[in-house]
């Protein structure tokens, strides 16, 4: 199956590049993000942040879709840019925000053998796709871009006839497992809530009900007896603090009537 998918896409991709020599600007350019492209691949895989290793992908797959602009795929290369790049490394990096995963991760394994076996199947990953793709590109001969694009008339309409023609149940299915995998996502980020959430309504009796005092409390860094913003804050040392009352309002000592507790059933509370 690998080989029927790859084939003509790989051939769309082998005909990007002229027969012809290349030139010092496009050597250049190949060597430079080529190196920057696999430096950052191997720090995606090697790094314990993983909003450190989404970084590293979205800086991989920038490099990757200049190559495609410089081989005379723009299509292809716009997309990897404002597709990948822009949008769903972009939307990754929000949901790793989001959820918290700012820190690293830890090393130890909780299940004895999981490193051993998780290096053996991806060597074996590994070892299936260079296998399917050597088959794939084993019998593709490298063609101009003039030839590839005489059929449909353009890179393009070209990759376009081969993703809505002949591949479009892959297509189809590839685009169901991404929304398969975004309401996975969805679910295994839902957090259950404890309890029911309470209407206005009902929160408006549990404030004025009876034994409440619907005035708003006293602020962080005030007497618990007062609320008024005259009132200094007390440092740890027992002492006042003169950043905690506005230039603008006049300092005031507290009296012995407003240090004595107040009943707020009666009215007596500080308004």
């Amino acid at each position: 199956m690998t080989h029927v998918l790859a084939h003509p896409l790989a051939g769309q991709v082998l005909a990007l590049a002229s027969p012809g020599a290349m030139g010092t600007g496009e050597k250049v350019a190949f060597w430079v993000l080529g190196i920057i492209a696999l430096g950052c691949a191997i720090a995606m895989v090697a790094a314990r942040n993983a909003m450190h290793s989404a970084l590293f992908l979205v800086v991989t797959m920038f490099c990757l879709g200049i190559f495609y602009i410089i081989q005379a795929g723009p299509f292809i290369g716009m997309a990897q840019i404002i597709v990948y790049t822009g949008a769903i490394m972009m939307l990754f990096l929000f949901v790793l925000m989001l959820v918290g995963r700012d820190v690293s991760d830890s090393l130890i394994e909780t299940l004895r053998g999981q490193r051993t076996a998780g290096i053996l199947v991806g060597l074996g990953l590994a070892g299936l796709l260079g296998g399917g793709i050597a088959r794939a590109l084993g019998s593709i001969d490298a063609k101009g871009l003039e030839q590839a694009n005489a059929t449909h008339g353009g890179n393009v309409p070209g990759l376009a006839a081969l993703m809505f023609t002949r591949y479009v149940f892959a297509f189809e299915v590839t685009s169901a497992l991404l929304i398969t995998a975004a309401v996975g996502a969805m679910i295994l980020a839902h957090v259950q809530r404890n309890g029911e959430k309470k209407t206005q309504k009902e929160q408006s009796r549990e404030r004025f009900a009876e034994g409440n005092h619907p005035a708003p409390k006293a602020g962080p860094g005030v007497f618990a007896h007062s609320n008024s913003v005259a009132t200094p804050a007390i440092l740890p040392d027992g002492t006042r603090s003169a950043r905690s009352i506005s230039p603008l309002v006049e300092p005031r000592e507290l009296t012995a009537e407003d240090t004595r507790p107040k009943d707020t059933l009666t009215g007596g509370g500080n308004q």
